[in-house]
């Protein structure tokens, strides 16, 4: 396992971290193609962005239930006091969503919760699932496709992200340091959570683990696992 240092990001990153940088994101990315399911699950975290991409794939008819599922972390209590999955039901339902249309799930605390927790409530409504669209941060799908395999063998998987560069993305957090930190932290568990039976194995190209590396040797390590 790799040891989470005592250094911490704070600086500008550099250019040549920065490229390390969508290295990785682009990794993270699975370039499925959009095509309609049998439901739809926002993965809850910070980012309200996903909860906007749930309802834009929501109108355009591509899932007739969307299911938001996430409790909170230490980074989402202060920005969602009543709990991740909460307030994207409320954001969607703004965004046109019919409140009859989402379902909620209010306990998970990681994305296996995220997982297991909405098959099971979706096998306890008895809704029959053989296809889900997973929506996610941008540098989460890979993680979000791996661990859903692993916990949901028998559904069909699509992954999405609100489609956004890089570069905005940081943008909009304001914090490039804790970007990275996150591109690097989600990488991670990709690695180890395989080993753990948390996740099925993903393959890393040399290139991405040695960007990933890199990262790491600069400071980008307060998403790292103990």
């Amino acid at each position: 396992m790799i040891e989470k240092t005592t250094v911490t990001s704070g600086s500008l990153p550099t250019g040549e971290l920065m490229a390390d940088a969508q290295l990785i994101w682009d990794y993270h990315q699975m370039n499925h193609v959009l095509q309609p399911t049998d439901i739809g699950v926002g993965l809850g975290s910070h980012d309200l962005g996903v909860a906007t991409f749930a309802a834009q794939l929501f109108h355009q008819g591509l899932f007739p239930t969307l299911v938001f599922t996430g409790a909170n972390s230490p980074t989402t209590a202060a920005r969602f006091p009543r709990g991740e999955a909460v307030h994207y039901r409320d954001h969607a339902i703004e965004l046109g969503v019919p409140a009859k249309a989402i379902l909620v799930e209010p306990l998970a605390t990681n994305t296996g919760q995220n997982i297991a927790f909405t098959r099971d409530l979706l096998a306890a409504r008895g809704e029959p699932v053989e296809s889900v669209l997973l929506m996610s941060k941008p540098y989460m799908e890979r993680r979000a496709f791996a661990t859903c395999q692993k916990l949901w063998p028998d559904v069909q998987i699509v992954c999405a992200s609100e489609p956004i560069e890089m570069a905005k993305y940081i943008d909009g957090i304001g914090d490039a340091g804790l970007v990275l930190d996150m591109l690097v932290g989600d990488l991670q568990r990709i690695i180890e959570y395989p080993a753990l039976g948390f996740a099925v194995e993903q393959e890393v190209a040399d290139e991405v683990y040695a960007a990933f590396e890199r990262l790491i040797d600069a400071g980008h390590t307060s998403r790292l696992l103990n």
